[in-house]
């Protein structure tokens, strides 16, 4: 099976630098059909929840548009980017021994991935079959938040302010939220069956930041496939699927005839409570000659919210098939072995004007280090040999050992973070084995779904409390454990898993719980190249776009503010004499990139090295932080003379402004238009 991507528009190399290298992971081509799906991003209104509003989607869908094929088969996705921000795709990780795949697409850029996201689904190729019996029928099942805002604008806010997320207005089930939300009963969605039959439920999880149980009244659930892999069966009258995961579970419509409620309920196992507590439905409808109810039978077998137990014992359930079909090979002599903590933690604000814990920002890492975005994409930066935008120095254990799970964990050589973009490299081949550690740091424990680009992986092992290096290797299951791509480090435990680098090229590795991967819970791995081509990282096509000329994303290091040049760079410095607040800055004339904000005093030095040159928002008025700074960028193309001002009224009283006076071109479209004729003098 074979997954390109291929995207046109603005944003091409942004898009191109996540997708092409992806394709590295979808390497057995075979002789199958060729399938091509053209997909827009675009900005499509809906209507929920009594409100209205415009969301990024592709094809005017939400959730976006399926993708089929067989094992085998050869797939195109031709990507155009009609829409207000830029993004990259990824479609998790394929490989060829899948026969039974249900997989999902997603955007992969800040929260996109809300509302652009959508199925993968593979069948057997001709002539094989499921190690189960056929069902008659499949079904896409994708859960969803919804949130009546914007989720961009939401995050840019939360990430300014430093503080907590917005949590979600809704959840949904293929797009609707069903019968408990206001002004949403009539569009409840609804999965018509016939009595007898047996259903495949292709089950993907695209929530934002919570976990989901899922239950049909009434009716058992049968687990068979994980992230597109077959398991042994699991026999459950509820399932517990995180963000990133997919499912492939057996329903036997075999109950009287009638109308069955479907739940998706949030699972929340962390101190902070701060999650959206609603339910989605949408109804299990048995096709027939009867009365219809007048409601839907209840789940009784569904979770609490809070139910960690039931979670706790559906997860411990997962072992691979591995059958003489469907065979498994646990890598067992390990070359490279990693101990990673995961924790939430804090950056430091000055004057603590933050909105997180103790007055400082809200972060999260990895081995105690948050990841940072760097204005050079990691993949380019390695694969052109640019210098400066990465830190090849990602450690193999945390700074300091303690006690990761205990009660009360504050102090700050545990709960203050180092921001940076370091990496780990790995030769080719390398036998890895990394375990991941949860902590209690600042009482924030909680599970972390972690997903890794660009493999499928084992986890060999998980436990609760610290993990024992001496004890806890002995409980292995090196049999049949789950190979998946994305697997929960359990609240105040720990996970292990194993795989062979044998995919060179660069991978990101994050929680898929998006507010955490935001605060910096990711890392990369870069896979080196091996000692041929068949084990080289492929080149860019020959027909990729290169970016233009005098672009205005074209980056150096230049001077605080130039005038007369096409592109200009002001950094604005917030400052606490006399009066301590926010600035709200608005120039007249331009609309302009937000290329850049933080803290503190700004560093023309190592401050641009984060920017945000892939999708900054665009806005003509940009708050400047209270003992912080913003940066902005904006062609000058509209000659004239405009006013820069403090949008605070008596602030501009004070005279918190300036002028910006814009010389004429050499061409008449490029200069300040006359006076009009008839204009009072």
């Amino acid at each position: 099976m074979e997954c390109l991507f291929k995207t046109t528009g603005f944003f091409f190399l942004a898009l191109m630098s996540t997708l092409l290298l992806q394709t590295q992971v979808f390497s057995c081509l075979a002789q199958g059909n060729v399938h091509s799906y053209d997909f827009v991003l675009k900005d499509t209104n809906f209507t929920k929840l009594c409100s209205t509003k415009s969301a990024f989607t592709v094809n005017d869908s939400f959730p976006g548009p399926v993708i089929r094929a067989q094992k085998g088969d050869t797939v195109y996705v031709n990507v155009y980017n009609q829409g207000r921000y830029g993004v990259t795709m990824h479609c998790l990780e394929i490989h060829g021994s899948m026969d039974l795949s249900t997989l999902f697409w997603h955007a992969h850029s800040d929260w996109s991935r809300a509302t652009v996201h959508g199925a993968f689904l593979i069948l057997p190729a001709n002539g094989t079959s499921y190690p189960f019996p056929k069902p008659d029928e499949e079904q896409v099942i994708v859960f969803a938040s919804w949130y009546k805002d914007d989720v961009m604008t939401l995050l840019d806010e939360t990430l300014e302010s430093g503080g907590l997320t917005t949590s979600s207005d809704s959840y949904v089930i293929n797009g609707e939220p069903g019968d408990f939300y206001s002004c949403s009963k009539e569009t409840t969605y609804r999965m018509s069956v016939d009595y007898g039959k047996t259903y495949l439920l292709r089950i993907v999880n695209s929530v934002q930041n919570i976990d989901m149980f899922f239950a049909i009244a009434d009716h058992n659930l049968i687990l068979v496939g994980m992230d597109g892999s077959y398991v042994k069966p699991i026999v459950s009258s509820y399932i517990m699927i995180t963000p990133g995961q997919t499912m492939d579970v057996l329903v036997a419509a075999n109950k009287s005839l009638g109308h069955y409620y479907m739940f998706a309920s949030p699972y929340y196992d962390g101190e902070a409570d701060d999650f959206d507590k609603s339910i989605a439905s949408a109804i299990f409808q048995y096709n027939g000659n009867y009365t219809p109810p007048s409601s839907p039978i209840y789940p009784t077998n569904i979770p609490g919210f809070y139910d960690i137990g039931s979670a706790s014992n559906f997860v411990k359930q997962f072992r691979s098939l591995a059958s003489a079909e469907h065979s498994i090979d646990v890598p067992l002599n390990v070359t490279t072995r990693m101990f990673v903590t995961v924790s939430i933690g804090m950056l430091h604000c000055p004057n603590r004007s933050c909105a997180g814990p103790e007055g400082n920002r809200i972060s999260s890492g990895l081995n105690n280090i948050s990841f940072a975005n760097p204005a050079v994409d990691v993949l380019q930066a390695y694969y052109r040999n640019i210098s400066g935008y990465y830190d090849a120095s990602f450690p193999d254990e945390p700074p300091n050992l303690f006690n990761f799970t205990a009660e009360e964990m504050k102090a700050d050589n545990y709960s203050i973070t180092d921001r940076g973009t370091k990496v780990k490299m790995l030769d080719y081949n390398a036998t890895v084995e990394i375990t991941f550690q949860g902590t209690n740091v600042m009482d924030s424990a909680e599970n972390h779904p972690v997903h890794l680009h660009g493999f499928r992986f084992y986890v060999i092992g998980s436990g609760l409390g610290n993990f024992d290096n001496v004890t806890d290797p002995l409980t292995y299951n090196l049999i049949d454990p789950p190979e998946v791509n994305t697997f929960s480090v359990p609240k105040d435990g720990w996970a292990t898993i194993r795989f062979i680098a044998n995919n060179p090229g660069v991978w990101f590795m994050h929680c898929h719980f998006d507010r955490h991967m935001s605060w910096g819970m990711g890392t990369v791995f870069i896979v080196k190249n091996g000692g041929s081509d068949e084990t080289s990282m492929r080149p860019p096509p020959d027909n990729l776009p290169t970016c233009v000329k005098n672009s205005l994303f074209k980056t150096s290091h230049q001077s605080i503010l130039r005038l007369g040049d096409a592109t200009v760079e002001c950094a604005f410095q917030g400052t606490s004499l006399v009066t301590r607040i926010d600035h709200p800055k608005h120039l007249h004339g331009f609309n302009f990139y937000v290329v850049g904000r933080g803290f503190g005093n700004f560093d023309r030095d190592k401050e641009p090295v984060y920017y945000n040159l892939i999708d900054p928002p665009h806005k003509n008025t940009v708050t400047v932080p209270i003992r912080g700074w913003v940066v902005i960028r904006f062609q000058a193309n509209n000659p004239g003379v405009w006013f820069l001002h403090y949008h605070l009224e008596r602030h501009l009283t004070w005279r918190m402004n300036t002028v910006f006076i814009l010389k004429n071109g050499k061409h008449n479209k490029e200069k300040l238009l006359p006076l009009p004729p008839r204009m009072p003098p």
